[in-house]
């Protein structure tokens, strides 16, 4: 690692995003954890964690388009600050519920709803307030590569404790600390000091405005194939965590803390991939190690699905987590180092409906087919399809390199002309 790994940090409010942000991920992570574990303890259902997945993701899924919208039209840092404080009363809200123990499992899935809602115009807002977080636009893919190495770092080790926490604390110290975390993301934001947003009129209405977003989308290829792999990954693919309480409760009979370790190990592998890339230096090809990582990804999962040794299965649990970082982290990078600045929420919105939107669909349908033909082989067929994905998306690369060579070939030959 050198020290380019942490370029972005020369920025001041990069440094306390990043800060506040890393404390309250922590949190996040730990009542993810502790609303998986609370579901599946009181449903034993593979298909109830599907839809717990859809019910968090798919009111992003739903809104993201105005979630950019507005973060292209308003003030973004005012509407972080105004989602974060919104994320922080729904997690007063779950932990008020769980500690006066009256609760029935579709009252935590309804306030998970209202997360996913409150995301649907958080993440615009936060991944293009990073542009302007980052003095120097050269160190934006490190400050991109870095807030993925945050959310994995996060969890790495916010499951692990939430594990540890549930068994002996119990559920509500876990989603009390979400609740508290927030504070230290709210009051980074106050912090700063970011250049003053020029104030633009607005003379056309919001459905014209996505609309030229998705026009915008359709005739920028580089973006158009990213969203699309990004989507399909999402939707056939990452939903393989939904399973991961089953492995850690049935298949390897083990306990909350069985299964904080398991997620944690995902984290790690997902950590160190974030930590590769933020250690790349610029010039070299991201589309390519995209592919590459899906096959990583793709084998992973293979291995593990049927491993039945569990020091080996969490090995390849790292694996899968290194190979998945780069589904996310390229395809940010690639878009927000490719996008119109007018553009740039609008876009976003779509990289988040490409990425949340498709994992809450592909929840329930993972859920469905686990009940058919068991966990282990839909977590293999899901590995299956992501080195298929993987394969496809060299095709393409190589197909691209081969039409640019042949215009680079054409241009250079001299014009015959007749005499």
């Amino acid at each position: 690692m050198n020290i380019s790994t942490f370029n972005a940090f020369k920025s001041r409010n990069y440094r306390l995003y990043f800060a506040g942000q890393s404390i309250s991920l922590v949190g996040t992570w730990m009542q993810k954890t502790a609303v998986s574990w609370v579901i599946y303890s009181l449903t034993h259902s593979e298909f109830m964690l599907g839809l717990t997945l859809f019910a968090s993701l798919f009111p992003s899924f739903l809104f993201s388009f105005l979630g950019g919208v507005v973060a292209d039209r308003y003030n973004r840092y005012r509407l972080l600050l105004l989602t974060q404080a919104a994320s922080m009363i729904q997690a007063l809200l779950l932990t008020a519920l769980i500690f006066w123990g009256y609760y029935v499992v579709w009252e935590i899935i309804a306030l998970s709803a209202v997360l996913g809602f409150i995301n649907a115009f958080d993440v615009p807002a936060r991944q293009s307030l990073v542009y302007e977080m980052v003095d120097n636009k050269a160190d934006l893919p490190n400050a991109l590569a870095l807030n993925s190495s945050m959310v994995n770092l996060s969890r790495l080790i916010g499951p692990g404790i939430a594990g540890l926490v549930l068994e002996k604390f119990g559920d509500t110290v876990c989603f009390g600390a979400n609740a508290f975390s927030f504070i230290a993301v709210i009051g980074s934001l106050l912090m700063m000091r970011l250049p003053k947003m020029e104030t633009k009129k607005h003379d056309k209405n919001i459905f014209s405005e996505l609309k030229e977003g998705f026009v915008y989308i359709s005739n920028t290829p580089s973006i158009k194939s990213i969203l699309i792999m990004l989507a399909a990954i999402s939707l056939l693919v990452l939903p393989f965590s939904t399973l991961i309480p089953v492995y850690a409760k049935d298949i390897f009979k083990g306990t909350a803390s069985t299964f904080g370790v398991l997620d944690s190990l995902i984290g790690l592998g997902a950590f160190s991939g974030a930590i590769y890339l933020a250690s790349l230096k610029p010039g070299h090809n991201l589309k390519k190690i995209l592919a590459v990582n899906t096959l990583i990804f793709g084998g992973g999962l293979v291995v593990f699905s049927h491993m039945p040794n569990y020091p080996l299965a969490l090995l390849f649990a790292a694996v899968t987590g290194f190979g998945m970082m780069s589904q996310i982290t390229i395809s940010n990078t690639l878009i927000q180092t490719t996008v119109a600045p007018d553009m740039r929420g609008r876009v976003i919105s779509f990289y988040a409906m490409a990425f949340f939107g498709m994992q809450p669909l592909g929840g329930l349908l993972v859920g469905a087919v686990s009940q058919w033909i068991g966990t282990a082989d839909t977590v293999m067929l899901e590995g299956i399809v992501a080195l298929i994905i993987g394969i496809l998306h060299f095709r393409f690369l190589r197909k691209t390199q081969l039409h640019k060579d042949t215009v680079h070939t054409l241009e250079q030959q001299p014009i015959n002309t007749l005499a």
